[in-house]
C-alpha cells in the first residue's frame, strides 16, 4: 500500500497537515493559570500566526472526546464511525500483522490491577520496556486461552505498554468485532473510539453488541483472554523483577475497539477522495495503520529517541523532503499527549517549546510559503487538569500561499484563546482539508 508518489501538476501548491497529538489544553496552576500552550515559548508558531489565520476546531463533534485514530480520520476528511475499521485493526496493520477473513483485532494495553480487578494504572506507569512487553505477549500467546473453542489468540507487543490482540478462528466460523470494550476508559461507536472517565475504573466484561452467535462467541473468548491474562501475567519473571524494583506490575490487559480487516474499496483511498496522492510521516503504529488503509505513502519514523530535539530535527528534514515529493504531507507528532495524560503541565509546556524550536524552526527555515500552505492543529485535546482526552476545541493555524495576514484586532499568537478569536471561526475536523486545499484566498 502507499506506493510511489509524484506531485506533478495535480495540485496548485504543496500542502502539509501537521498534527500535534493531544496539543489542546486548559489553564493549569502549574503554568500560571495559563494553558501549557500559552505558557510555552513558541516564537516560530507565533510568527506564523502573525502572517496566517487562526480558528478553533471541534475535531469530531461536541461531546466526543476522540481517540487519536478517530481524530485523524476526521481531520483527513473521513467519518470515523463508518470509515474506520477500528483501532485494533489500525494497530495491527501498523505493525504488519496479517488479518484473515473472520479475524478480529483489538488494541491492547498492559495494565496494573488490584485484587478486585480495579485498574490502578492503565499504562503500567509508562515504564514497561518494549522488550519486557514482548516477553509478556509471548507468554499470553502460548497460553492458548481459547484453543478448545477453536480460536487462536495471538498477542503482539508494539511500543511500551501498548499492543494488539488478534483472535483467529481455526474452524472457519467467523468472529464478530461487535463486542464492547474491556477497557473502562474507552467507549466505541462503530469505528469511533472515545475517551470516558469511569466512576469506578474496573476491568469490564466484554458484551455482545448484537444478537448474533458470532458476537456472543467473540465476547466469550475476549473474557477468557482477560481472565487468563490475570493468571498468566502473575507468573512472569518480568513482573517479579518489577515488583522487587518497586515498579507497578503488568498483571492485566485492557482491550478496546475491536475490528475486522477492511473490505476492498472501503474506505475510499485518500487519492480517490481528494484527487491527489500524499505522504504520511508517522511515529506510532496506529497512524501507520491509517496511512496504509488510506493508501498514503508510508514514511514511518518510529517513536522519538532519548534526544527529543535531535529526533524533531530529523522529522523536520523528513517532512521537507516529503514536500518535494508529494502535493500533500500528513505529519503526526506525538509529544504533547503523554504529559497531558500524566497531568504534567510543565513538561507539556517544555515539549511544546521544543516542538517550536527543534521542529518548526528547521521545517520553516527557507520554506517558500508562496508555494506551500500549512495547517497546524491537533487530533484532540488532552488537558493536564483532566489527565484524559476531552472534546475541547483545539487550535488551528493556517498559513502560507493564499492566506492573508491578520486584520486589525485579530490575534497574532498561537494558543487556544487566540484560536477562539481567529477569523477562521469555529470549525469541525472535516473542514480542515477543504481549507488547506482551497484555491481561493483566505
Amino acid at each position: 500500500m502507499g506506493g510511489n508518489v509524484s506531485g506533478g501538476d495535480a495540485a496548485p501548491l504543496r500542502t502539509a497537515l501537521i498534527v500535534l497529538d493531544g496539543l489542546g489544553d486548559r489553564p493549569h496552576p502549574a503554568t500560571g493559570d495559563r494553558s501549557p500552550v500559552e505558557a510555552a515559548a513558541t516564537p516560530q508558531l507565533d510568527a506564523l500566526a502573525a502572517r496566517g489565520a487562526l480558528g478553533a476546531v471541534t475535531v469530531v463533534g461536541p461531546g466526543v472526546a476522540p481517540e487519536s485514530d478517530a481524530g485523524v480520520f476526521a481531520l483527513l476528511g473521513y467519518d470515523p464511525r463508518t470509515d474506520s475499521p477500528g483501532r485494533g485493526v489500525l494497530e495491527a496493520l501498523g505493525i504488519g500483522m496479517d488479518l484473515a477473513p473472520g479475524d478480529v483485532a483489538f488494541r491492547l494495553n498492559f495494565a496494573t490491577l488490584d485484587g478486585d480487578r480495579n485498574v490502578l494504572d492503565p499504562r503500567v506507569g509508562r515504564s514497561l520496556a518494549t522488550a519486557d512487553a514482548r516477553a509478556l505477549a509471548e507468554a499470553l500467546t502460548g497460553a492458548g486461552f481459547a484453543d478448545d473453542e477453536s480460536v487462536a489468540c495471538e498477542f503482539r507487543a508494539t511500543i511500551g505498554h501498548r499492543g494488539v490482540a488478534r483472535l483467529h478462528p481455526t474452524d472457519g466460523r467467523p468472529l464478530s468485532p461487535n463486542v464492547s470494550n474491556t477497557d473502562p476508559f474507552y467507549e466505541r461507536e462503530g469505528g469511533l473510539g472515545q475517551a470516558r472517565t469511569p466512576a469506578e475504573p474496573r476491568l469490564r466484561r466484554a458484551e455482545p453488541l448484537d444478537a448474533t452467535p458470532e458476537a456472543a462467541r467473540t465476547a466469550a473468548v475476549v473474557n477468557r483472554c482477560s481472565d487468563g491474562a490475570v493468571r498468566v501475567l502473575a507468573e512472569q519473571t518480568v513482573n517479579a523483577r518489577r515488583a522487587m524494583a518497586g515498579k507497578p506490575i503488568a498483571n492485566g490487559i485492557l482491550l478496546r475497539n475491536g475490528g475486522a480487516a477492511p473490505t476492498p474499496g472501503h474506505p475510499a483511498s485518500f487519492a480517490q477522495r481528494w484527487g491527489r496522492p500524499g505522504v504520511a510521516i508517522t511515529e506510532m503504529p496506529v497512524e501507520r495503520g491509517i496511512a496504509r488503509v488510506l493508501g498514503l505513502a508510508d514514511r514511518f519514523v518510529g517513536p522519538m529517541g532519548p534526544d527529543r530535539s535531535s529526533s524533531l530535527r530529523d522529522r523536520a528534514r523528513t517532512a521537507r523532503a516529503a514536500l518535494d515529493e508529494a502535493p500533500f504531507v500528513y505529519l503526526h507528532l506525538k509529544g504533547p499527549d503523554e504529559p497531558g495524560h500524566d497531568g504534567n503541565a510543565l513538561l507539556k509546556r517544555d515539549i511544546i517549546a521544543d516542538l517550536d524550536a527543534s521542529f518548526f524552526g528547521p521545517f520553516l527555515d527557507g520554506l517558500d510559503l508562496t508555494r506551500t500552505r500549512i495547517a497546524i492543529t491537533a487530533d484532540h485535546a488532552t488537558p493536564c487538569i483532566l489527565r484524559a482526552h476531552a472534546d475541547d476545541p483545539v487550535p488551528l493555524l493556517l498559513a502560507g500561499a493564499g492566506v492573508g495576514e491578520p486584520g486589525a484586532g485579530e490575534p497574532t499568537t498561537f494558543s487556544e484563546a487566540s484560536a477562539r478569536r481567529g477569523r477562521l471561526g469555529e470549525r469541525r475536523g472535516s473542514d480542515v482539508l477543504p481549507l488547506l486545499f482551497g484555491a481561493g484566498p483566505i
